[in-house]
């Protein structure tokens, strides 16, 4: 299992990840609100602007505070052994 950082101390497990996307599209913009209405919606931005949206194959769905090539980035880079 490989986690990766979303921000703040949050880890997300990379196996689970299905996309991560901008916010600014409409269709996004009404996933967000759908996963709000279920309450499936875990916000990890900390009240800052929300810069990436993480959906996972569970349905729920994300908000990050970090742009979505960082976090791509940070997925793509090989776990170190500790």
């Amino acid at each position: 299992m490989q986690l990766l950082d979303i921000g703040f101390g949050n880890m997300v497990n990379t196996e689970r990840l299905v996309a991560v996307v901008s916010p600014d599209s409409a269709p996004i913009k009404r996933l967000v609100q759908d996963a709000r209405d279920k309450g499936a919606l875990i916000d990890a931005s900390y009240g800052r602007k929300t810069r990436a949206v993480l959906i996972t194959d569970s349905d729920h769905v994300i908000l990050s505070a970090f742009e979505p090539e960082t976090l791509t980035g940070r997925a793509q880079t090989p776990e170190k052994e500790v």
